[in-house]
């Protein structure tokens, strides 16, 4: 009774800003997918005939017809008639202007339709070739730079279904959720719903547990041939790229997303330590812990990986995402808050200049706070460098991509200091996607709405945790450079006080490594023929030559 009636204000933790550029940001990648396929279909909705006459006749058919109206920018047409290569059309809620709304030839120039038989026809050379009479259409005004009006275009709900998720990495709070292109399309909410294989976006919780385990950042994992015999027969891993890349840092595994780096650490510090973390993190439960799973092969949902992502961002402590900020009863009185934090200076009438409140938190740790700067600091790499690189921010920024076979599902899930995102694309029944990858179409994505996050919540550097110190390192060999060193090759890792790091330990999950591969990943020190020159430990300058494997290298030789 109080719930209904009791006048109770529930305050939403959406951020309206954020939503909308949740939902512009999700539907541009769809639709730049989807029109990229070139292959129209239209909303398959058609009005007769003897409904199409001028003023009020199609106006009221059209009304009738259940096609999406919540797409910003997009409106409902029927096609009027069809003249020479361009389509007259009544557009709902825009007033018919004396001339008429029109297709033209050069916006369909991209589509062709699929003809009876299943194959595609010729390419669109007017509107004529897409549409007749009667069809039901969506439509969206194209604009010039200035914003003046160009042309009517032609549009389409795309096949292709995706999700997108924001959250505050610190309260839990859900600032925006976007799950699908449309909801009057389809209610089904693909972030909470959809439970899809992450790909490589679950590695980083592979590595989490390996730095727990005695491992750093520049432990030398080798990249080498893997087979597994299981009861559904021989097993054998791969790399993305279909190469194999030699003994390299663990922070290369993850930065270029290594497959067979990824599984040779899971099978050394166990698949059960790797499942403990992913339920502890609040990913799967239960995790089967078979080593594919190492991989991503396990299905979860974005929700669930955008929260897990959140407590890399915020340190290591739990953080349970919410749509519901607090309740109030009717004098205002808070009878509900999600956040439980305690501000401890809140209640001072002033704060000294440059001195923020101080927030005290009692939430349950479930990563080291060290381990969790040196992941974070990986997956700094990885959009520095390795597989996210394309993707672009005004402040610090930390993420990871995942594609999984034969591209049926791309992810990419990130996060600044204060703000985590992920984005989520496939179709509902899973199929291939050709050239589709995370970092390609899902990184876009989260750039476009994370511009719009900064923009309002701003984002700083990321907290180094006390108890620790920081070594330069040769990111290539994982080697221990003087203090001073500079150069693309050199990178600080952070090591834990009273803990001596032990570098050029390799670790090759028990599988064993065959013969004469190369030392260095490949493409990354220099060319697959030529020299590369590096710095030493000592500081000295070594030229390493090309190819550069075991007969030329011993394990304990130059570093």
């Amino acid at each position: 009774a109080e719930f209904f009636g009791g006048g109770l204000t529930i305050r939403a933790t959406v951020d309206p800003d954020l939503q909308a550029a949740a939902a512009a940001a999700l539907r541009e990648g769809l639709e730049k997918f989807d029109r990229a396929g070139g292959v129209w279909r239209g909303t398959g909705k058609v009005i007769a005939a003897d409904r199409l006459g001028e003023g009020a006749g199609w106006r009221a058919a059209l009304a009738e017809v259940a096609v999406p109206r919540d797409i910003a920018g997009w409106h409902p047409a029927v096609v009027l008639a069809t003249t020479g290569k361009a389509a007259r059309i009544g557009i709902e809620g825009v007033e018919d202007d004396p001339d008429g709304h029109f297709i033209p030839a050069e916006d369909v120039s991209w589509a062709r339709k699929r003809l009876a038989d299943g194959k595609l026809g010729a390419k669109a050379k007017g509107a004529g070739d897409l549409v007749e009479v009667g069809d039901v259409v969506l439509v969206r005004a194209i604009t010039n730079d200035d914003g003046s009006f160009k042309r009517w275009s032609l549009r389409q709900v795309p096949e292709v279904q995706g999700a997108f998720m924001a959250m505050d990495v610190n309260s839990g709070r859900v600032l925006a959720m976007q799950g699908g292109f449309s909801y009057q399309d389809s209610v089904f909410n693909r972030t909470t719903q959809a439970t899809r294989q992450p790909g490589s976006s679950f590695k980083p919780f592979v590595y989490a547990a390996a730095l727990d385990s005695g491992f750093s950042p520049a432990t030398i994992i080798i990249d080498a041939p893997i087979e597994v015999n299981t009861p559904q027969g021989m097993w054998r891993p791969k790399n993305a790229s279909n190469k194999f890349y030699g003994p390299a840092p663990m922070r290369t595994g993850i930065e270029q997303s290594r497959n067979l780096m990824t599984v040779r650490i899971a099978q050394e510090i166990g698949m059960d330590t790797v499942a403990i973390y992913a339920e502890r993190f609040g990913v799967y439960d239960p995790m089967n812990p078979f080593l594919a799973n190492a991989l991503g092969a396990q299905e979860t949902t974005l929700f669930k990986m955008v929260a897990a992502y959140s407590m890399f961002a915020n340190g290591g402590e739990r953080v349970e995402p919410t749509l519901v900020d607090r309740v109030q009863d009717r004098y205002g009185k808070t009878i509900y808050r999600h956040d439980q934090r305690v501000c401890e200076d809140c209640q001072l009438a002033s704060l000294g200049a440059g001195f923020a409140p101080r927030i005290v938190s009692r939430r349950e740790r479930v990563m080291d706070a060290i381990t969790a700067y040196q992941l974070t600091s990986m997956l700094q790499g990885v959009v520095q460098r390795g597989t996210g690189r394309g993707i672009h921010l005004p402040v610090p920024f930390a993420g990871k991509t995942g594609t999984t076979n034969d591209s049926k599902d791309v992810w990419f899930i990130g996060y600044t200091s204060n703000i985590a995102a992920g984005c989520y694309i496939g179709h509902d029944q899973p199929r291939p996607m050709p050239h589709a990858s995370g970092a390609g179409m899902c990184g876009p994505v989260f750039q476009a709405f994370m511009q719009a996050a900064v923009a309002k919540y701003g984002g700083g550097k990321f907290r180094v945790p006390p108890g620790g110190h920081f070594i330069n390192v040769d990111r290539f060999t994982g080697s221990p450079l003087v203090d001073g060193s500079s150069g693309d090759n050199v990178v600080a890792e952070y090591f834990r006080d009273g803990e001596e790091p032990t570098f050029g330990m390799l670790v090759d999950g028990g599988f064993g490594m065959g013969s004469n591969l190369p030392l260095f990943a490949y493409g990354e020190v220099g060319s697959d023929e030529g020299d590369a020159t590096v710095i030493t430990g000592t500081g000295e300058t070594k030229v390493i030559p090309g190819k550069a494997n075991f007969g030329t290298l011993s394990s304990g030789g130059l570093y």
